[in-house]
């Protein structure tokens, strides 16, 4: 197991320590997908190249200044600088704000919402090559457009030359990245708050499963800002 990934993004202080150590089984799997998904054990259906360059994208579509976008930048700028500038600038064009998308559920009609889409153009695909190409569109799709998720768009990455383990591969990155980047984002406002000490106060609590997950680091540290604010 490598170093703790959010330790490393936040700093390590004794306070977000404890305040992560609440959670200790939380804090394990993210960890463990971190590694499992950046330091595979097999990268036959996705390479360690393109993990850097989707994560790179898919961090970096918040169009902030923002630490965990920093870290995967930086991974995909020594795995492949060429590609990764390009992809620097495909997502800073395709950055937007949402969820948004149609929805086509019975009564929900009129909560549709629309925004910008993204496909690279000519230049970009041949740049970055067919397959990358068509990831970061299922990236952005994923990101702002998931209730619009459709095997016809499975299709495309099949047609690019993504197996079906591949796209699997795919989708856990991206929604592992949303959710680190929210734990990250979350405890460094605490952090710069100066919450943290407060927010240690309570007993430790044991995590039962991943669920509890979205209940955990990101809202502790999200909802203490917000009330501070």
């Amino acid at each position: 197991m490598t170093a703790d990934i959010v330790d490393q993004l936040t700093g390590v202080t004794p306070e977000l320590d404890a305040l992560r150590r609440r959670r200790p089984v939380t804090r394990e799997q993210l960890q463990a997908s971190f590694d499992a998904l950046f330091h595979p054990v097999s990268a036959e259906h996705v390479s360690l190249a393109e993990r850097a360059l989707i994560a790179a994208f898919a961090t970096a579509l918040a169009g902030a200044d923002d630490r965990t976008a920093e870290f995967y930048a930086g991974r995909a700028r020594e795995i492949d600088p060429e590609r990764a500038a390009i992809v620097a600038r495909e997502a800073e064009a395709a950055a937007t704000t949402g969820p948004f998308g149609a929805y086509t559920e019975r009564g929900l009609e009129a909560e549709s919402t629309d925004g910008a889409r993204y496909v690279p153009d000519e230049a970009a695909s041949a740049a970055l090559g067919e397959r990358l190409a068509a990831a970061l569109a299922h990236t952005h799709l994923l990101v702002f457009r998931p209730r619009e998720a459709s095997g016809a768009d499975l299709g495309r990455l099949h047609d690019a030359g993504w197996s079906t383990d591949g796209i699997v591969t795919l989708s856990q990155l991206v929604s592992f990245l949303a959710f680190q980047q929210r734990v990250v984002t979350g405890l460094r406002v605490l952090q710069d708050a100066g919450l943290t000490a407060t927010a240690t106060d309570t007993d430790t609590d044991t995590d039962t499963d991943t669920d509890t997950a979205t209940d955990t680091d990101t809202d502790t540290a999200t909802d203490t800002a917000e009330e501070a604010a």
